[in-house]
């Protein structure tokens, strides 16, 4: 297994060469922006999404957290990878995804996964820009009756998103990489 700081910088390479792209981009805040992050080109990359998994098991360990959710669909592969390398870490933590629609059909719940309230959980995205995924999964969360506990990303684009979270959901941002930390050597 890797250390922590030879992980993180694998990861923030892999951000930097993979997930980065400069332009003219509308992002899902509505604003627009002259550099994006495509995420899932590393949390669908197998290198990439093993690296972030075995980064934010670490952080749900130290935490004692036992669940992950997101809402879908950044989260979903950050979601599946951390519960997979949980198991070989030795710390199973169970995932949930939040709908953006109710099921129409069986339960009708927002909440698909084992993960049942009143649960401690963290949620997770790939991206904060304004903060609009991760507050809609703590809201959708809380409303199934689980306890969302730490708010985790894979990147902090450092518009706002986090102070967003910690006011309307009284969680504080933990990323993995804040938007500077990426060009910093």
């Amino acid at each position: 297994m890797f250390e922590a700081p030879e992980i993180r910088e694998r990861l923030r390479s892999l951000l930097v060469s993979r997930a980065y792209l400069e332009g003219d981009f509308l992002l899902s805040s509505g604003k627009r922006s002259s550099h994006y992050f495509d995420c899932k080109q590393v949390t669908l990359h197998p290198e990439g999404l093993a690296l972030a998994a075995e980064l934010l098991v670490m952080k749900l360990h130290e935490a004692s957290i036992p669940a992950i959710g997101g809402l879908a669909i950044g989260a979903d592969p950050i979601v599946a990878g951390v519960v997979a390398a949980s198991m070989h870490l030795g710390y199973p933590v169970e995932g949930f995804i939040v709908r953006k629609q109710p099921k129409e059909h069986g339960t009708c719940s927002w909440i698909e996964g084992p993960v049942k309230p009143p649960a401690r959980v963290a949620v997770v995205d790939d991206v904060v820009t304004s903060g609009g995924s991760l507050i809609t999964a703590v809201e959708r969360a809380r409303s199934e009756g689980l306890e969302p506990v730490a708010a985790y990303a894979l990147m902090d684009r450092e518009e706002g998103g986090g102070e967003a979270i910690e006011s309307r959901c009284g969680l504080a941002l933990e990323p993995l990489f804040r938007y500077r930390e990426l060009f910093e050597r």
